[in-house]
C-alpha cells in the first residue's frame, strides 16, 4: 500500500506542477494554444506575478466549450492593492467589471472583461491559491478525467453545452448528492 499512496502523492504533485507552470497549454488543444496566447499577449500573469497567479477552471482540463472563460485564481493579501492593479492594467478592457464578495469563505476581489477571443475573470482571495475552492475542483477533476474514460469527459462536455456549469456536471456524472461544488470537496480526501 504505501507504494500506492506514494504514487497518489505524485500525481498530486504532478498536478500542481502543471497547472502553475502555463507550457502545457502552448502543445494542447486549439482553445489551450489561443488561452495560451492570449494569456501571453495581455501579459496577465506577469503584472499579477505578486499575486501568485494560477489559471483555473475547463481550459486547464481540456473541457472547454465555446463560452468557457479564461479564470485566474490569485493570493490577496491586500484587496485595495490588488484593486488598483487590476483597474490600471485591465481596467480599459471592453466589458470591465470590478466587484468584492464575500459569498466565500473570505472575502474576494474580482474583476471580468472581454478581449478578442475569452471573457477573462480574476479572482483574488487572502489564501493561498493552492487552498482556494476554484484550485482544489480542478485539482479534483483533473484527477477524476486521469481515472475515467474519454467517453467520461465527453459527457463532462455534452453536459456542458446544456448549459450546466463543471462541478454540477462532475456531480451529475458522479451521482453526487447534495451542492455540487462542496460534494466535489467531500470526495477530496478519498481522491488523494
Amino acid at each position: 500500500m504505501p507504494i500506492i499512496d506514494d504514487y497518489e502523492l505524485l500525481l498530486t504533485k504532478i498536478a500542481n506542477m502543471v497547472f502553475k507552470n502555463l507550457e502545457y497549454l502552448r502543445t494542447g488543444s486549439e482553445i489551450q494554444k489561443l488561452a495560451y496566447k492570449e494569456i501571453l499577449d495581455l501579459k496577465i500573469m506577469s503584472i499579477l506575478a505578486e499575486f501568485q497567479p494560477v489559471l483555473t477552471g475547463t481550459i486547464p482540463l481540456d473541457i472547454a466549450i465555446a463560452s468557457s472563460d479564461l479564470d485566474i485564481s490569485c493570493y490577496v493579501e491586500n484587496h485595495t492593492e490588488f484593486k488598483e492593479k487590476l483597474i490600471a492594467n485591465f481596467g480599459n478592457n471592453d466589458d470591465f467589471k470590478l466587484w468584492k464578495t464575500s459569498k466565500f469563505t473570505e472575502l474576494a476581489t474580482v474583476c471580468s472583461f472581454k478581449t478578442r477571443y475569452f471573457e477573462i475573470e480574476i479572482f483574488g482571495q487572502n489564501l493561498p491559491v493552492n487552498q482556494q475552492n476554484a484550485y482544489r475542483h480542478m485539482v479534483i477533476e483533473h484527477k477524476i478525467l486521469q481515472e475515467k474514460d474519454e467517453n467520461f469527459r465527453t459527457e463532462i462536455i455534452k453536459l456542458k453545452n446544456q448549459d450546466l456549469k463543471t462541478e454540477p456536471a462532475f456531480a451529475k456524472l458522479l451521482q453526487l448528492e447534495g451542492n455540487p461544488y462542496q460534494s466535489l470537496l467531500d470526495i477530496e480526501n478519498q481522491l488523494f
